[in-house]
């Protein structure tokens, strides 16, 4: 009996363990280049090749530990288990389970507790510029404040009017009784790392002289954009253009509930509360389903849609700005003609030299804000 017991568990364990080493050998050999680029998205913030090693790296480590479990460690693990007296067995997986339970239950309770919570607004609370939390939109910057930052060794004014937009001086608010060009988006739009000068509004107000109100928030979606101007654009008398950014680099980041956001029939909703841990887990490993990408570009074409009506209805002209630092990937060019092509959307693309960052950090330096100003104001000048 107990030699019947022995080779039972021993031939479940190999069975087990050469189970795991197959599929493990499976996933590696289907996750090939064209599955990385149909289910992981550009990424503004790192290269893609970030992804791409990080992606054969990940292959290999997994056809090893597949390859090892089921030719080299399956028939010592089955011997092993065949040696190990079921009770003792038992109660060893029981603890070891227990132990999984129990950190994930406190590492949940860690996440819960730091700023990992506020991971849709991308920087904790306490970097400049200030943000805090609102209903609608999840967060906006703190208005009639002036904040700074050191950014590649030089300091940095985030200056914000009343309204929260960001001005040259907090004391110099925009005139909504002004003609005006509204400018929405995120931090490339409000300019990270740059003086207000050298932000692509202001370069286009002195180019055009033309009053600029800057309606841009860092880690602003697309719908919150949206958003943020549905509720602002009524304040103007004289909206003379409404330039929004987009660009397939970010697009990512519309596909993210776990912030108040716009469902089908740009419906809004409020923030999806999910595990901390479950959102740290997407974030290293920023997989997104065929379901899930195709619902994100059916909203995003809505949103811009509802963009371009919206200035409309108020005789602005709508301008959407699409930043791209070359070359242009295959999957970016795929969603840039699936948003913006498909759809009719006026917009301008300006290829960027790739250097034309600030230090450290990915965000677009004066010379590419300089030549994304160029653009737009050349386009509104024309029409």
């Amino acid at each position: 009996m107990e030699q019947s017991r022995g080779l039972a568990a021993r031939v479940f364990a190999e069975v087990v363990v050469a189970s795991i080493g197959i599929a493990l050998l499976a996933c590696a050999l289907a996750a090939d280049r064209r599955w990385l680029d149909r289910h992981f998205l550009p990424f503004f913030f790192a290269p893609r090749t970030v992804y791409v090693r990080g992606a054969l790296l990940a292959r290999i480590l997994a056809a090893v530990l597949g390859v090892t479990l089921a030719f080299v460690a399956r028939r010592p693990i089955g011997r092993f288990a065949a040696r190990t007296p079921p009770g003792t067995l038992v109660a060893d997986m029981a603890r070891v389970a227990l132990a999984v339970v129990l950190a994930l239950g406190v590492s949940e309770l860690v996440l819960r507790h730091t700023e990992f919570g506020l991971a849709a607004q991308e920087m904790p609370t306490t970097e400049e510029p200030s943000r805090r939390r609102d209903q609608r939109l999840g967060w906006v910057f703190v208005p009639s404040r002036t904040g700074r930052d050191t950014v590649a060794g030089r300091s940095v004014e985030y200056a914000f009017d009343p309204a929260g937009y960001r001005v040259r001086r907090a004391d110099q608010p925009v005139d909504p009784d002004r003609p005006t060009i509204i400018f929405t988006g995120e931090s490339v739009m409000v300019g990270q790392g740059l003086t207000w000068d050298e932000t692509v509004p202001a370069q286009v107000e002195a180019l055009l002289g033309i009053q600029s109100a800057n309606l841009a928030v860092h880690g602003y979606a697309t719908d919150q954009a949206y958003l943020r101007l549905l509720a602002e654009l009524p304040r103007f008398r004289r909206p003379l253009a409404v330039v929004s950014l987009f660009t397939p680099g970010l697009f990512d980041r519309n596909l993210d509930e776990d912030r108040p956001h716009l469902g089908p029939g740009l419906i809004w909703l409020p923030a999806k509360h999910r595990s901390s841990l479950g959102e740290l887990t997407r974030w290293l490993v920023p997989y997104r389903s065929d379901e899930t990408i195709e619902r994100g570009v059916a909203m995003t074409r809505a949103v811009l849609r509802a963009i371009v009506d919206l200035a409309r209805s108020r005789a602005a002209t709508p301008l959407f700005v699409v930043p791209e630092f070359a070359p242009e990937e295959p999957t970016e060019r795929v969603l840039r003609h699936r948003i913006l092509d498909e759809t009719g959307l006026p917009y301008v693309r300006i290829e960027l030299d790739p250097t034309w960052r600030l230090p450290g950090d990915r965000h677009p330096d004066a010379r590419a804000a300089r030549a994304i100003a160029i653009a737009v104001a050349a386009r509104l000048r024309a029409r």
